[in-house]
C-alpha cells in the first residue's frame, strides 16, 4: 500500500516520527471510552485511530480529502462508511446524524474555521459531543506552512462557544520524558532558525516554504533520533497525559456539545 507520509502526515512506521505519532495517537486513546452511537471522524487520514474507534460505536463514518486513502480504507474497513471531499461543508451528511464527532489535528488546516465548527454542530444529534485537537500555538517551535492558523486555548474556546451550546478546553500535555524530547527539539530548531537571517519563514508565502520545511523537518527528526535513539523510541501515548486545561499543553483538546 502506497504511503502519503510527510513530516506533516506523520508515520507510524518511521522510528524518527515515533514521538509525534504517539502524541497524535493519544487523542484516540483519550476518547475511546467516550465515543458512542453513530460516530463521524472528520479528517481520518490513513486511519491512525480507526481500530480504536470502530469497535466502540454503532457505526463509523469518516471523511477525508485524499481520495486514494479513502478507497483503501473502504477495502480495509468494509463495515465503515468513507467519504472523500474538501471540507467544509460536509457534503452528503444530513443534519442531526451523529452522536459523536471527532476531528484531530484538522482545524488548523481549514480556512473557514467557523463554518467548519458550525458544520460539526449541524451534523451532531441534539446532546451530541464533538472532540477536537489542534496544536497549541504557544508551544509551536516554528511557523508550519501547512497550517492556515494555530490557536491559543482562549482563542479556540471562544470560537467554539459561538458555534456550540457548551464547550470546554482541556489539553494533551507531556511528562518529563516528552518534555526532554521537546527541549532538545526546540534547541535544534532554534539553531536552524538562526540561519534564517532574513526571517523568511515569516515573510514568504506558505506555498514557497513547504518544500524547505519538509526537508529541514525530516532532517531534524532523523538527527534527533540518531543522537537520542533510546529517548525517541521510549516515548508512547502514556507519556502524553490529558490535562485539566489547555493553556500550556502541547495540544489543545476541545470538547463541545450541541
Amino acid at each position: 500500500m502506497a504511503k502519503v507520509y510527510t513530516t506533516e502526515i506523520t508515520s507510524d512506521q518511521l522510528p524518527s516520527d515515533n514521538p509525534l505519532h504517539q502524541r497524535l495517537l493519544k487523542a484516540y486513546v483519550a476518547v475511546q471510552d467516550l465515543v458512542k452511537g453513530d460516530l463521524l471522524e472528520v479528517g481520518c487520514g490513513e486511519g491512525r485511530g480507526i481500530d480504536l474507534m470502530i469497535e466502540k460505536v454503532k457505526s463509523y463514518t469518516a471523511i477525508d480529502k485524499i481520495e486514494g486513502i479513502i478507497q483503501r480504507l473502504r477495502q480495509k474497513y468494509p463495515s465503515g462508511k468513507f467519504l472523500s471531499g474538501n471540507i467544509p461543508p460536509f457534503h452528503g451528511l444530513e443534519d442531526n446524524s451523529f452522536d459523536t464527532v471527532i476531528s484531530f489535528q484538522v482545524i488548523e488546516h481549514i480556512k473557514d474555521d467557523r463554518s467548519f465548527l458550525k458544520e460539526i454542530n449541524r451534523v451532531l444529534k441534539p446532546g451530541g459531543t464533538a472532540y477536537l485537537t489542534t496544536p497549541n500555538r504557544i508551544m509551536s517551535l516554528s511557523r508550519n506552512p501547512w497550517h492556515i492558523r494555530e490557536y491559543t486555548a482562549d482563542e479556540l474556546l471562544s470560537l467554539a462557544k459561538e458555534c456550540f451550546s457548551a464547550a470546554e478546553m482541556k489539553g494533551i500535555g507531556g511528562d518529563e520524558l516528552v518534555m526532554k524530547y521537546y527541549e532538545r527539539n526546540k534547541k535544534s530548531v532554534e539553531r536552524i532558525a538562526r540561519l534564517d537571517i532574513f526571517n523568511l519563514q515569516h515573510r514568504l508565502p506558505a506555498s514557497l516554504l513547504r518544500i524547505p520545511y519538509e526537508l529541514l523537518n525530516r532532517w531534524n527528526r532523523n538527527k534527533l533520533q540518531g543522537a537520542h535513539d533510546e529517548l525517541v523510541a521510549a516515548i508512547n501515548h502514556e507519556n502524553y497525559p490529558v490535562t485539566a486545561e489547555g493553556t500550556s499543553a502541547l495540544d489543545l483538546f476541545l470538547i463541545a456539545r450541541k
